[in-house]
């Protein structure tokens, strides 16, 4: 007698429907996952944050934290059931930034000047002589200020490093900040930073010595403007064009554009050390850029190869034709005529076309279920040895007309 076992228990046929379904269910979930975490911003570099959840088909949905800039770019990648489902979030969007600044009262002018410069530079600032109107409570008024600020500033010389009133404002400030509400900085004036706390050394306490210098570096600080130096031209390989894929994937794209024959799969093949010396990109860069271009090429072992989908797109960019305008022709006359070849080698003969650009025309077509194509050993250099067309084709020429 013969006994079956699932997952080293006898065989139930409910549990195997479930192992199907889970297993369908985690394929679905790891595909959504990759066609999101793959999605760049060409500009900053910056990548999605994607957390994909659900436990059936029915309630899949993804969660993705980017840029405004960012986000734009998913919803124009994702397919519009995909968008039904997915979550975005603005991890750039915050409250507008709300200055508090504590000092005492020997500094008051110093104070003053720093906060009319913040509020004049679109920084609400919290000024005790702007708050605190005759009758308010001093306390109250304070509390208030702290309890809604965003970034805490204060102000410590040698005057001030002592007041208790200022102390006890640093210990409010210090809280918010471990609770992740605000931003604690420490301005120093005439005060070195070893005369700060042990508390305060480890943080970065900005000197405010030239004024203008370091009130312009502040205001930055708090605004979150770049420290870094502004970006150079790329190298000549990574040209900028008009690509919705990063200067990196498209510095790598532009090399096999170039160096392929006839545009087929893993033509060429090209070691991950030669990526690195053609683009000037580091070891870093190249795997991220791999990974931005997804199904458009195949890593192993070291060694990467493009699908003809990567020419689909990037022809238009590097050579003479745009795959894209070529398949529309090509699917017409398939449509339209019904003496016109079925096999590539004639099709070029008609067109006066090589492979290398025949061949992401028929992968633009073949790769959008657009035709009917044919594959045996022995193609020689085109990537279908016969094309049909289908009710896609009619409905595709149709809906560009």
């Amino acid at each position: 007698m013969f006994t079956f076992t699932l997952n080293g228990r006898p065989f139930d046929p409910d549990d195997f429907r479930d192992v199907i379904m889970e297993a369908a269910v985690n394929k679905v979930k790891e595909h959504l996952h990759e066609q999101i975490s793959s999605i760049r911003n060409p500009r900053t570099g910056e990548f999605t944050v994607v957390q994909v959840s659900g436990t059936t088909l029915e309630n899949i949905s993804a969660r993705v934290e980017a840029s405004t800039e960012l986000l734009k770019l998913v919803q124009e990648r994702l397919s519009p059931d995909d968008l039904k489902r997915t979550t975005l979030i603005d991890s750039k969007a915050s409250e507008a930034h709300k200055a508090f600044i504590s000092y005492a009262w020997e500094d008051r002018d110093l104070a003053k000047r720093i906060a009319e410069t913040l509020q004049s530079n679109g920084i609400e600032t919290w000024w005790a002589e702007w708050e605190i109107r005759v009758g308010d409570s001093l306390r109250q008024k304070i509390d208030e200020g702290l309890s809604n600020c965003t970034d805490f500033l204060v102000l410590l010389t040698p005057e001030s490093i002592n007041k208790p009133w200022v102390n006890q404002e640093m210990d409010a400030g210090l809280v918010r900040k471990i609770e992740s509400q605000a931003r604690f900085i420490a301005i120093r004036r005439n005060l070195a930073a070893r005369a700060l706390p042990p508390l305060l050394r480890g943080m970065l306490s900005p000197a405010l010595e030239d004024f203008d210098t370091d009130i312009r570096q502040l205001i930055y600080d708090i605004l979150g403007v770049s420290r870094k130096p502004v970006l150079g031209a790329l190298p000549s390989v990574a040209t900028t064009i008009a690509s919705e894929y990063s200067p990196a994937a498209t510095a790598i794209a532009k090399v096999f554009v170039e160096k392929t024959q006839n545009a087929a799969h893993s033509d060429p093949m090209l070691p991950m050390g030669e990526l690195c010396d053609a683009t000037s990109l580091s070891q870093d860069d190249v795997p991220d850029a791999l990974y931005e271009l997804g199904d458009m090429v195949a890593e192993n072992f070291g060694t990467v190869m493009p699908t003809p989908e990567l020419f689909v797109t990037f022809d238009k960019h590097f050579k003479g034709w745009d795959p894209a305008a070529d398949a529309l022709i090509l699917a017409a006359d398939l449509l339209n005529d019904a003496s016109f070849p079925r096999e590539p080698q004639q099709i070029a003969e008609r067109y006066g076309w090589k492979p290398r650009r025949l061949n992401p025309a028929i992968a633009y077509l073949d790769g959008r279920k657009l035709i009917s194509s044919l594959r045996h050993l022995g193609m020689g250099p085109w990537i279908a040895a016969y094309l049909e067309k289908t009710d896609a084709t009619r409905r595709f020429v149709k809906s560009r007309q």
